[in-house]
């Protein structure tokens, strides 16, 4: 993943009203820190910071030159506040990072392929943390469900990894697991249980009414 160039400002007003404002501006308020400087608030232009993760994912890195600055700075989104209703982003923490430095992120995985039939795909998680060199993070990883059988487990040891990249967790940290599905009549079954279950609670309501 190659970085994306983007301009900020130095940010002077801080507290709800100030992101507000600055929001208001078109830009996301951010706090840009890491190996060992001293965190620079700032503001990135809404509209290129959203392009950007749209098209490069979460784990996208950027060039940031701030206005005033003495050099661009190059850093990786560590945290992203969202609003889902508005679609816009509250705030975003910046981590400083170095050409060749190795970092840990959160990848997202895919499921790709479908299991043998009658069964039930249940996803344990949809991202995975590995490590890996700044500038080539995956954007994504995807592991094969095709053909597997009722009890078969997807864990982190069955994804492909790109070159460079290392898991960060467990190899058996679960993915995914497939149970067998129920059958038509079995969910008839349990439907009619159910309603009997229902039935008796509401007799005995009565008959206890009635004493």
């Amino acid at each position: 993943m190659s970085e994306v160039k983007i301009s900020a400002e130095p940010r002077t007003e801080f507290g709800k009203g100030g992101a507000r404002r600055t929001r208001r501006a078109g830009l996301v308020p951010a706090v840009l820190y890491g190996h060992g400087e001293k965190p620079q608030h700032i503001a990135l232009p809404a509209r290129e910071f959203a392009a950007a993760i749209r098209h490069g994912g979460l784990n996208q890195v950027f060039t940031i030159d701030i206005a005033g600055g003495s050099g661009a700075t190059l850093a990786l989104p560590k945290a992203i506040q969202r609003d889902p209703i508005k679609d816009t982003y509250e705030h975003v923490d910046l981590i400083i990072v170095k050409r060749g430095e190795k970092v840990q992120v959160d990848v997202p995985v895919t499921l790709t392929g479908e299991a043998a039939k009658n069964t039930l795909v249940v996803s344990e998680s949809t991202t995975l943390s590995v490590t890996a060199e700044a500038l080539h993070v995956p954007a994504a990883l995807e592991v094969s469900i095709e053909g597997l059988e009722a009890g078969a487990q997807v864990t982190a040891a069955d994804v492909t990894l790109p070159a460079g990249t290392e898991l960060a967790v467990e190899p058996d940290y679960l993915i995914a697991m497939v149970s067998q599905a129920q059958t038509a009549a079995q969910m008839e079954g349990d439907t009619g249980e159910a309603a009997e279950a229902e039935a008796g609670e509401g007799a005995e309501a009565s008959e206890e009414a009635a004493g």
